[in-house]
């Protein structure tokens, strides 16, 4: 049976026999009315982690990003973020489709940030003809500029400009915990100057199933009214929860072990012909490598590489998003170079299809 290296994306990982067993013996209630113990500890441990009021447990990390836009905007209002940010990119543009809610894209750079005066010019001016500007979102790392990671620093500034502008930041934390690690800061210093961040527990930390979002108190008992209205309120949920508490306790300094995995791929992939790859540029368990010969492509590679055995996805034509995980060693990963090596060597047979990205 073929060994398969699976890349296309933390989201893959599975849960461990720690979080099974916890699954397995998890006390229960009902969530909806709050009684359910093992959710009411996990929401309390993300809140004091991240250093907010309160948290809630929701489904997954879409979700948490849309019930915190229509938490913190009403209909017309206009939420600025990035145009390469997953909220506007892989959300299926839900923000306006369920809430009303207008996209006002500026630019990323390549390091996943805002410029500063971008925003700034972004912000509506109080006029009757405009849509009243209400949220800046954030991401943190930034998936499609590769896992880079916005500083504490970086956060703050955008936090005050939001705040003397009357608007609400919030940070789309899918792989915070990966930012945290990288940096050596606590979570909560880099959702400081946020007034809600969502995190999941389902990528790198390796849970099933979910993720929290946190902010003040007041903002939570919106987000469960809204959780409820998108179908989200659960019952016996402990059962989720227990894993997401084992992926917070102890699960969170293992991510170092995919950053360095992705540095030494990043470095591998920096020296094959036909390849190109910027090590420098590595933050965290996301390596974009991109494909420089003339006669192939992104999405060709990819579909070679899955009858060898590994997974990844296309970022587009020209690009690849490689992802490490709990589930990668560093084993595999000299074998995921060996074969790019033997690949790019030879001829890659030209399949079809499109390019593909989600998580």
């Amino acid at each position: 049976m073929m060994n398969i290296i699976d890349l296309r994306s933390d989201t893959v990982t599975k849960p461990t026999d720690a979080m099974r067993r916890a699954m397995a013996t998890a006390e229960v209630g009902d969530d909806v009315y709050g009684e359910d113990p093992t959710v009411n500890r996990l929401e309390a441990i993300a809140a004091e982690m991240l250093g907010k009021e309160a948290a809630v447990f929701v489904v997954s990390g879409t979700m948490g990003n849309l019930i915190s836009l229509l938490s913190h905007g009403a209909r017309g209002d206009e939420v600025i973020l990035g145009d390469n940010a997953h909220i506007f990119y892989y959300e299926q543009g839900g923000m306006s489709a369920v809430g009303g809610l207008m996209a006002h894209t500026v630019p990323n750079l390549a390091d996943g940030t805002l410029a500063l005066a971008a925003i700034e010019h972004a912000i509506r001016a109080d006029d009757e003809h405009f849509a009243r500007t209400r949220i800046i979102a954030l991401e943190n790392t930034h998936n499609r500029c590769g896992g880079r990671v916005l500083t504490p620093e970086y956060t703050d500034a955008v936090g005050a400009l939001a705040h003397a502008n009357g608007l609400m930041l919030h940070i789309d934390g899918a792989r915070l915990w990966n930012a945290a690690v990288a940096q050596g800061v606590s979570p909560a210093r880099l959702a400081a100057a946020a007034d809600s961040v969502t995190c999941c527990l389902s990528k790198g930390l390796a849970a099933p199933v979910g993720s929290v979002i946190a902010g003040s108190a007041a903002f939570i008992r919106q987000a469960r009214r809204n959780r409820k209205l998108l179908g989200g309120g659960m019952r016996q949920a402990g059962v989720l929860a227990a894993a997401g508490i084992v992926a917070l306790t102890e699960m969170l300094d293992r991510l170092a072990d995919d950053h360095a995995n992705a540095r030494t791929l990043a470095h591998g992939l920096a020296r094959i012909d036909g390849l190109a790859a910027d090590p420098t540029v590595v933050d965290t368990n996301i390596v974009v490598a991109a494909v420089t010969r003339d006669d192939v492509n992104a999405v060709q590679v990819a579909e070679a590489l899955s009858t060898r055995g590994i997974l990844l996805n296309p970022l587009d034509m020209q690009r690849m998003r490689i992802v490490t995980n709990y589930h990668v060693t560093p084993a595999d990963v000299e074998q995921v170079l060996d074969t790019f090596q033997e690949l790019m060597r030879g001829d890659v047979v030209a399949a079809g299809g499109g390019a593909y990205i989600y998580g």
